[in-house]
């Protein structure tokens, strides 16, 4: 089953070296992942200050600048996984190097038969 594990912290959370170290974490971890044939996609995402948020209502589109909510944390980036169950996909959550400091949300995918793969 696939999970995507979105990861939440304070932009502010990790200085430069900190950032750097966690990025070259990741990127090992995602070489294990791989090695398994857990590993689907993974990446940071640039700051919340380049997000655009965009809205329909009533048959107009709606743009603004910045992430939809407001909130201490952000969405900072995501790996997508293969796992068997929830529980193997906690497992790998934990091991994101970012866990340290903020949260990584676990959410089953919905496949859609029907859709292009890559």
């Amino acid at each position: 089953m696939k999970y995507m594990l979105l990861i939440y912290m304070d932009e502010r959370a990790m200085n430069e070296a900190e950032r750097e170290q966690c990025y070259k974490d990741s990127t090992q971890l995602t070489h294990e992942l791989n090695a398994r044939g857990q590993y689907l996609a993974a990446s940071p995402l640039q700051p919340v200050a380049t997000a655009t948020s965009v809205r329909v209502r009533e048959g107009k589109r709606l743009v603004t600048d910045g992430p939809f909510a407001e909130t201490r944390e952000q969405l900072g980036g995501y790996f997508m996984v293969d796992a068997k169950d929830l529980d193997e996909a906690i497992g790998i959550a934990a091991r994101i190097p970012a866990a340290r400091k903020g949260t990584v949300e676990v959410r089953p995918v919905i496949e859609i038969p029907g859709l292009p793969n890559e």
